[in-house]
């Protein structure tokens, strides 16, 4: 199949396309590198693989079967940074995806998050929660984008039959998140490895649940290929975790003594994270299947490649 991924050369995108070439497709990524990196994707060498760099609102038009729609910031540094380029990329750039699929008949996968979900109010969270958000605080600028390109979505579907599907992915790690990202987990690994202190926010009794990235790629797969146009499906890891146990866990897998110190915490933050996955096992056959321990040691193993055993 033909297939296009926006934002393919990010943490995430990277390893879809590793998956997708490897099942022989013709994949094209699309990414202006504004958080994503082509070191993402300098290994691959096939020639069913084309980059093209361009802001995902002027994504040139081709026809394609499947297109995987990821582009966006999607740390807290970078849409804290860039809150209206997040924005404008979700709307705009979903639109542009959403009119190519409607014009070619390409089948295609929404990228979208448990920020959805906001500060939730109901554990775990399940597809048809409305959410607890707020439109205008700290994070509202990708929660809303989101929210805006899952509207889209589901319009297109509605009034044009566009065969979509919307997945939330709910927190990620492993190899190829970069350094700088902000998120808890490179943050915790980079200063584990380094000898730094880990920096927990609050009392770190906050929860979040962790799924190793090339599930969550699978996961996408499962979604684009046997989801229902229209459906919405929680792509994530069901085990709750507290942020100051995964500090600890981290530095056991990096065999690290650095210290866990308590910071201020974030305006806003989100208190409790964990997806209920029924609808994904049922209609995707789809469920997690690499373990915190052993997701955490591939993932420490290639930041101490990446970094240069804490150089």
């Amino acid at each position: 199949m033909r297939i296009l991924i926006t934002g393919g050369a990010g943490f995430l995108g990277s390893h879809l396309v590793d998956l997708l070439l490897r099942g022989m497709h013709i994949v094209t990524v699309l990414d202006d590198f504004s958080s994503g990196s082509p070191r993402n994707l300098s290994h691959i060498r096939s020639r069913r693989f084309r980059l093209i760099r361009r802001d995902v609102a002027n994504t040139p038009f081709a026809r394609y079967d499947r297109i995987y729609h990821l582009a966006s910031p999607a740390s807290p540094e970078d849409y804290g940074r860039r809150p209206i380029a997040t924005l404008l990329t979700n709307a705009l750039g979903t639109r542009r995806v959403l009119e190519m699929a409607r014009r070619s008949g390409a089948r295609v996968l929404l990228a979208s998050t448990s920020e959805i979900y906001g500060d939730p109010l109901e554990q775990p969270q399940r597809e048809g929660y409305w959410g607890n958000v707020n439109p205008i605080g700290p994070r509202s600028s990708y929660d809303e984008a989101k929210r805006f390109a899952e509207a889209l979505t589901t319009a297109y579907v509605g009034q044009y039959s566009v065969d979509a599907r919307i997945v939330r992915i709910f927190n990620s790690y492993g190899p190829r998140m970069r350094a700088d990202d902000g998120r808890m987990p490179s943050s915790f690994i980079v200063a584990a490895i380094r000898g730094r202190a880990l920096r927990v926010y609050g009392d770190g009794a906050q929860t979040r649940s962790l799924c190793f990235v090339l599930d969550t790629a699978r996961g996408l797969i499962a979604a684009m290929e046997r989801g229902r146009p229209g459906s919405v499906y929680n792509i994530g890891r069901p085990d709750e975790l507290s942020v100051l146990e995964f500090a600890r866990r981290v530095r056991q897998a990096a065999g690290s003594t650095s210290r866990i110190v308590f910071v201020p915490g974030r305006l806003q933050d989100v208190h409790r994270r964990r997806p209920a996955i029924g609808r994904a096992m049922r209609e995707l056959r789809w469920r997690p299947r690499t373990p915190l321990g052993e997701g955490l040691r591939r993932t420490v193993d290639w930041y101490r490649g990446s970094l240069g055993d804490g150089e």
